[in-house]
């Protein structure tokens, strides 16, 4: 997933194994739970006739197998109790947290999938997916994620002192978003690369930027250097613009609001 400034979360699916036990887990508590009520609800509803009974037992089944994690996920944004054990949770394509109809349609399909069918969609569908989806992902729109160990974004970079002066006047607005996702994830991974691949890697993405920058750097500017010059200055650009856009908006909702005082003094 990547957030507005170019920098890349990496939200990685769940495993098939983990998404198995988080939902044995799931399904155990589940039963428990639907044969306590079960037993409860026929010592307290021995006296009503068959027809009640059976509409009795029914709601119990619906509330247990599909309210009880529908109203989970909700509440939680995308936990069970098995996903919190295994350190899972369920978002959106786009890496967001689900809502109330992601959850929905996920349930459904569940009592499908895994109670009617005894999980056999649900196996066959997470095994041909890359993300691991069930049937009820699909349609909902939705895969698990891993939560626990998941790798944190590197810092942004920072400016070269030397280059302080020369990004400020330069023109970099034309960098695609796309290009400058690839410098980014270059500069969060340059340390870890071999020595030979880290420069020919970064001369190449450097030939690649200064197509789209005016004018060019000084001579002798390290390609690494350069990178990471354009990037803070379009950080920093884009939360100037971000702030000036905010003081904007707060500047015409007091106008608009000295306007409607006045206003409704003017009319008393």
């Amino acid at each position: 997933m990547v957030t507005g400034e170019a920098v890349q979360l990496e939200l990685r699916p769940a495993t098939f194994a983990s998404r198995a036990v988080s939902g044995t887990i799931d399904v155990v508590l589940q039963v428990g739970l639907l044969i306590l009520l079960f037993v409860v609800a026929a010592r307290l509803g021995s006296d009503i006739d068959s027809a009640a009974a059976s509409a009795l037992f029914l709601a119990i089944a619906v509330l247990v197998l599909v309210g009880a994690p529908v109203a989970t996920e909700t509440l939680s944004r995308g936990r069970t109790p098995g996903k919190l054990v295994m350190g899972l949770r369920t978002v959106r394509d786009d890496g967001g947290p689900i809502r109330f109809r992601h959850a929905m349609v996920r349930g459904l399909l569940e009592f499908v999938e895994v109670f009617l069918l005894f999980g056999v969609p649900a196996l066959f569908s997470s095994l041909a997916s890359s993300q691991g989806k069930r049937l009820g992902d699909v349609a909902a729109g939705t895969y698990v994620v891993r939560e626990r160990g998941a790798a944190r974004p590197a810092p942004p970079p920072v400016m070269p002192p030397h280059l302080a002066g020369w990004a400020q006047h330069a023109d970099i607005a034309r960098l695609p978003d796309g290009m400058a996702l690839s410098v980014r994830q270059f500069l969060g991974r340059a340390r870890s690369l071999h020595v030979g691949s880290r420069a020919s890697l970064g001369a190449e993405l450097a030939q690649a930027v200064g197509r789209h920058v005016a004018p060019p750097p000084p001579p002798g500017t390290h390609p690494e250097d350069f990178l990471a010059a354009v990037l803070a200055e379009r950080r920093r650009r884009d939360v100037g613009r971000l702030a000036r856009e905010r003081a904007a908006r707060e500047h015409l909702a007091g106008v608009d609001s000295v306007a409607a005082a006045v206003d409704l003094y003017g009319r008393r």
